[in-house]
């Protein structure tokens, strides 16, 4: 009995043992067999020899990324500085003083020491004015005309009247602005610009019925506030609570056809600058000013009983007047403006008439030089015309009113600190 069980035993265990052979032998085939290489072919192919043209080709990109590489990054914008010059130009008639208009580029031409330049841009921009009319506001104006007013009139008037005949009559919106800065110890804006009839009237208000509290007339200072700007009384009509801003110049203004009205006797007290930085500038600020020369009156009427220099109560002499004249001959002439001495009050319309003819009849021409001018230098601007187009400039028959030197600014050495 044992010997029958045994021998079931071990033909059950060779069974099992020859099921674990089939199924080994089967996952073995179930797995992915590698391709038996056949021939001469190699597992591992050698490199191709590079040609002369890839070499050349990698050496070049080696070069590239290392010149990328080392480059140094800037990040500053690149700025390019013109030496462009703009000179506005005026032509009218030396005996007739009948302004000329309809001229082209070809009939004017441009010098700068002497050296021909060729005229870049060339236009007649539209007619809108931008000005800002500077009156001397003080005891000496009040006296001075007091020989035109007598005893009908305050003596204030006579510089007041011009104002007041130029905002009403001539600035016209939506296009023509004004402004009005009245001075005598200091310079004090009534109204930045506007062309507000109602803001207007209200200017020619307070200047007709204030009276002038100093007798000091700084007119040096009173233009340079004009011209640059700076720190100084606040604008009256803005009623503002501080009592002094910063006022912008009339350089800081963008605007095709800007100028100064200038109305005042030309008599300087004590300015904090002198005479020949005031011309400098306004040589620099190319702006042109129009003068309107108050106190002749007085001082054809009252000339006989003149000191030739200043009394010790302070009355002007002769000197002092015929200083004032140079000064605003001076002052006109450089800037590329006019001077217009006024002797009676019926004369105003006429020299407002020109002004505003003058100011809406320029020519814009600009030039670009080659050479960097230089800072501090100054250099000499001539325009001539030739009207008639044959060839010959016309500078003794016709005057062609413009700025006569350029002078550039030295640089501020606080700005480089």
């Amino acid at each position: 009995m044992f010997k029958k069980d045994l021998r079931i035993i071990s033909a059950a265990f060779v069974a099992l043992l020859m099921c674990l052979l089939v199924s080994v032998d089967a996952v073995a085939q179930s797995r992915p067999q590698r391709p038996t290489p056949t021939g001469n072919e190699k597992r591992n192919q050698r490199p191709t020899p590079k040609t002369e043209e890839e070499l050349r080709k990698e050496e070049e990109e080696r070069k590239l990324a290392e010149e990328a590489k080392n480059a140094i990054v800037d990040d500053d914008v690149l700025t390019i500085n013109t030496n462009i010059v703009n000179v506005d130009a005026v032509v009218y008639n030396k005996k007739t003083g009948q302004i000329v208009t309809g001229l082209t580029r070809e009939n004017f031409a441009i010098y700068e020491n002497g050296v021909k330049q060729e005229i870049a841009s060339f236009a007649t921009p539209e007619a809108p004015i931008t000005v800002s009319l500077v009156v001397e506001y003080s005891k000496w104006s009040e006296v001075f005309g007091s020989a035109s007013g007598q005893i009908f009139e305050p003596g204030v008037y006579e510089t007041v009247r011009p104002v007041a005949y130029f905002l009403s009559r001539f600035i016209k919106a939506p296009d023509d602005y004004a402004s009005v800065i009245a001075f005598d110890m200091r310079p004090t804006p009534i109204t930045d610009f506007t062309n507000d009839p109602g803001r207007i009237r209200q200017t020619i208000d307070i200047l007709l019925r204030n009276r002038p509290a100093f007798r000091e007339n700084n007119l040096f200072d009173a233009l340079k506030f004009a011209l640059v700007g700076g720190r100084g009384d606040s604008v009256v009509l803005d009623n503002s609570e501080d009592r002094q801003s910063d006022y912008a110049g009339m350089v800081e203004v963008r605007s095709k056809r800007k100028a100064i009205i200038l109305v005042a006797s030309g008599i300087d007290t004590f300015s904090k600058i002198n005479y020949g930085q005031m011309r400098k500038i306004i040589q620099e600020a190319g702006i042109p000013i129009y003068i309107i020369s108050t106190g002749n009156l007085f001082y054809k009427k009252y000339e006989p009983w003149l000191g030739p220099t200043d009394s010790l109560t302070g009355m002007p002499g002769r000197l002092t007047f015929q200083q004032a004249k140079n000064s605003m001959n001076t002052f006109a002439k450089e800037s590329g403006g006019a001077h217009f001495e006024m002797t009676f009050p019926s004369e105003i319309p006429a020299y407002l008439q020109s002004i505003d003819g003058l100011l809406r009849s320029q020519y814009a021409m600009a030039y670009d030089v080659e050479k960097k001018h230089e800072p501090g230098k100054r250099y000499k601007i001539e325009v001539k015309v030739d009207v008639d187009g044959d060839g010959n400039y016309d500078n003794k028959q016709f005057v062609v009113q413009h700025r006569p030197y350029l002078t550039i600014p030295k640089e501020d050495k606080k700005d480089k600190k």
